[in-house]
């Protein structure tokens, strides 16, 4: 059956329109002096029906063949130890090292030094960022979320779900992490892995998937988005918590998740450079996004809720204390309409907690050399890693 084209379907609506006119969107534009309009959003649709295939395939023939905890130690042992064209491995497997063993010619070791340096050098605020803007951020986009629901992503619950995707992101922003057969580029194989594990089996257990609307399940343009939050999204966020970055810092923190996007299998014409590309590309996606649904609310309010559910800190006033903190961000970095739409609770003085991490911002950045926060900066992410696997790992979180 022919499918239908692709046409900016929710250009014309009130959340469209709010937010990149008046919300974190138009403020978007500003920041990175983008110029939005139509014109190539049918050089980037296509995508939306697009899937790694490469991964796919490795996914059928070393998964599937096998149980799982071999499939798993099979694959590790490929990228720890390398693959080349004479060894006796299915031909996907070959073609998908031959790619990510690669090295692309526009990668360049410094930017990706950089970028990890900015990352390591916020701190917390990363922490803040990647959680109270770019994921629950994310949930507002009803048709992205759909992988999460149909593989009972709730079911495992956000202490999880949060854990894996810190795991993931620490080690992808380290010194060196994005070696070959370094810990991020593990991560970043793996990933892709997953991802191709989990679109074959919606495809394969889940008949209702609706591919006209939703896309293929975790499709290109969707990555792409994803890796923009990684990014974009990322830097307003840190901006808006009264950070500051060099254009060097900024450049990297682009060049490093452009390449992780490149071992993900993302194809390289999505990945921007920079943050005007990054703005042009991701208004011309949010365009086939309708606003949150009730799947959306459900996964926002897993999220904050959370603080309350993980152990980490002892006493239950600290768990309302740090999900207070977190409303309070999240307020603070989404629209007003946005937290409306996904039902985020009203909080006293919500404006106090972020107000004051930009004072605080101000004058750590004065009187603390850059290298000192560069390494404050990664023990303190290492220590709240460390506390979430130390939870997830022994104990009953599934």
């Amino acid at each position: 059956m022919e499918r239908t084209v692709l046409h900016p379907r929710f250009k014309d609506f009130p959340h469209f329109k709010n937010f990149w006119e008046h919300g974190n969107g138009k403020q978007l534009i500003e920041f990175s002096g983008a110029e939005v309009s139509f014109k190539d959003f049918e050089t980037f649709s296509p995508f939306f029906y697009h899937v790694d295939e490469m991964g796919d395939q490795v996914v059928k023939d070393v998964y599937f063949t096998k149980n799982f905890l071999e499939a798993s130690k099979e694959i590790e042992g490929y990228i720890r130890n390398g693959v080349s064209e004479t060894d006796v491995v299915p031909e996907s497997v070959k073609k998908l090292f031959a790619q990510t063993q690669k090295i692309p010619a526009w990668l360049d070791y410094n930017l990706l030094k950089s970028g990890a340096e900015l990352c390591m050098r916020s701190n917390l605020d990363s922490l803040i960022s990647l959680r109270d803007y770019c994921l629950i951020g994310g949930y507002d986009y009803a048709y992205l979320n759909k992988p999460l629901i149909v593989t009972e992503a709730l079911k495992k619950g956000a202490v999880k779900r949060l854990s894996e995707t810190l795991d993931f992101w620490v080690n992808a922003t380290r010194y060196d992490a994005l070696e070959i057969h370094a810990k991020g580029y593990e991560f970043a194989i793996k990933t892709r892995l997953i991802h191709s594990y989990a679109r074959l089996s919606i495809k394969k257990h889940y008949n209702e998937w609706d591919t006209e609307n939703w896309g293929e399940p975790i499709n290109s343009w969707d990555m792409m988005a994803t890796y923009i939050g990684f990014s974009l999204v990322f830097l307003h966020s840190l901006q808006k918590l009264g950070n500051t970055f060099s254009k060097e810092e900024e450049k990297g923190i682009f060049h490093l998740w452009k390449y992780v996007g490149y071992l993900l299998g993302i194809p390289e014409q999505l990945l921007p450079d920079d943050k005007k590309q990054a703005t042009e590309y991701f208004y011309l996606w949010t365009s086939i996004q309708p606003p949150s649904d009730n799947d959306s609310v459900l996964l926002a309010h897993s999220l904050l809720n959370e603080s309350l559910e993980n152990p980490i800190l002892k006493f239950e006033f600290q768990r309302k204390s740090l999900k207070y903190l977190h409303v309070c961000c999240t307020w603070f970095l989404l629209d007003d309409e946005v937290c409306k739409r996904l039902q985020i609770p009203d909080a006293s003085n919500k404006k106090l907690f972020p107000k004051s991490k930009i004072l605080f911002n101000t004058i750590y950045d004065r009187l603390v050399s850059r290298d000192a926060r560069i390494k404050r900066g990664n023990k303190d992410q290492m220590k709240v890693l460390k506390d979430y696997l130390n939870i997830t790992k022994n104990s009953n979180f599934h």
